[in-house]
C-alpha cells in the first residue's frame, strides 16, 4: 500500500524526505549551522528532530548568507521508516507541513514534504538555482512593507543599461572577479539568464540564474551591473571583468536583503543518480568555491 509517496510495510529502514522550503532571512545569520547563532537549518533541524523522534542533519540545495532570503529552497535528509508511523504522521510525509508550522517561527516554513528515492540529493542533483533581486532607486527607499526583500540605491537607474551590461555576461565564464576567492576552488559558472524589468511599483528586479555561484557572486553582479545603470560605469565595463584574476574591489557587494532564492531546478527522477554523480565527480575534480551551494553562504 502506498501512503503519501512512501510504501507501507516495505522493508525499508530509512526513507529520504524532501522539503521545499521559504524564510525571511532578515533575522538569520544563514542557512548554515553556527554555534550560539540563529539559523535557518538550526530551527528546522530542532523542530524536525522533535516531531521525527531521532536527530536529523538537512542537506541543502542553497546555503544563504545572513539577511538572505528563499521562496523555494530544497533540503533533504534520511530518517527511519518507523519516524513517519505515528499517529500524527500516519505515513504521510504530507502531514509534516501542518506539524511544523505550529512549532517553527513565523520568519522560516516547510511548505512541502515528501518521501524521494536516496538518488536525490538537494545539493549534487540540482541543474541550476535561481535568484531574483530587488532594487529600489526611489527617492524614498523602500515601501516599509517591502523593506526587508528590498535594497535601496541612491541614485536612479537606467534598467535598459543594466540588461546591456548584463547580456555581455552570460555564458560559461571564469566570474573571479565577482567571487570572493576560496583556495583550490573554481570561480568558472554558466550563467544562464541575468535580466531586468521594474515591476508595478517601480522596483528593478532582476532575476539571475546559474548552475551554481560562488560566495557573493549574484550580490557582486547585482551591484556591478548598478554602477552601469547610475551612469558611474560603461556598459562594456562589466564585461572587461571577466579578464580579472581575483576579486575586483571596483565591484560593489549589494545588501543581502534584497536577494531571494526562489527556486532549483533539478532533472526527472530516473536521471538524479547520474546528475549526482557527474556534479561530484566535478567538484572533486576541479574545487568549487561554493561546493555547489547557493550564492552568499559564510562557506560559500
Amino acid at each position: 500500500m502506498v501512503s503519501g509517496g512512501f510504501v507501507v510495510g516495505a522493508a525499508v529502514d530509512r526513507v529520504r524526505l524532501r522539503f521545499d522550503i521559504g524564510y525571511d532571512g532578515t533575522d538569520f545569520v544563514g542557512w548554515a549551522r553556527q554555534p550560539g547563532q540563529r539559523t535557518v537549518c538550526g530551527e528546522i533541524e530542532a523542530v524536525l528532530s522533535v516531531i521525527l523522534r531521532e536527530p536529523v542533519v538537512l542537506t541543502v540545495a542553497g546555503r544563504t548568507d545572513a539577511g538572505v532570503h528563499a521562496t523555494g529552497q530544497v533540503a533533504h535528509c534520511d530518517v527511519a521508516a518507523a519516524a513517519l508511523d505515528t499517529r500524527s504522521l500516519q505515513n504521510n510525509p504530507a502531514q509534516l507541513v501542518r506539524r511544523t508550522a505550529r512549532m517553527l517561527p513565523a520568519d522560516v516554513r516547510i511548505k512541502a514534504a515528501t518521501v524521494v528515492s536516496t538518488d536525490f540529493d538537494a545539493r549534487f542533483a540540482a541543474l541550476r538555482r535561481h535568484y531574483r533581486y530587488r532594487l529600489t532607486d526611489a527617492a524614498w527607499g523602500a515601501e516599509p512593507v517591502a523593506a526587508r526583500d528590498t535594497a535601496t540605491w541612491s541614485r536612479r537607474l537606467d534598467v535598459s543599461a543594466m540588461n546591456e551590461a548584463s547580456a555581455t555576461l552570460i555564458g560559461l565564464h571564469d566570474f573571479a572577479a565577482f567571487c570572493k576567492r576560496r583556495d583550490g576552488a573554481t570561480t568558472v559558472r554558466d550563467l544562464q539568464r541575468f535580466s531586468w524589468t521594474r515591476d508595478a511599483a517601480g522596483i528593478a528586479v532582476a532575476e539571475v540564474s546559474a548552475d551554481a555561484f560562488c560566495w557573493s557572486m549574484v550580490r557582486s553582479l547585482v551591484g556591478a551591473v548598478a554602477t552601469v545603470g547610475e551612469g558611474r560605469r560603461s556598459v562594456d565595463w562589466c564585461a572587461g571583468l571577466l579578464a580579472e584574476i581575483s576579486r575586483a574591489s571596483a565591484v560593489p557587494v549589494a545588501p543581502a536583503c534584497g536577494l531571494t532564492l526562489v527556486g532549483v531546478d533539478y532533472p526527472p527522477p530516473d536521471q538524479w543518480a547520474a546528475r549526482g554523480a557527474v556534479t561530484r565527480d566535478v567538484r572533486d575534480t576541479v574545487g568549487c568555491c561554493g561546493d555547489a551551494r547557493g550564492d552568499d553562504v559564510r562557506s560559500e
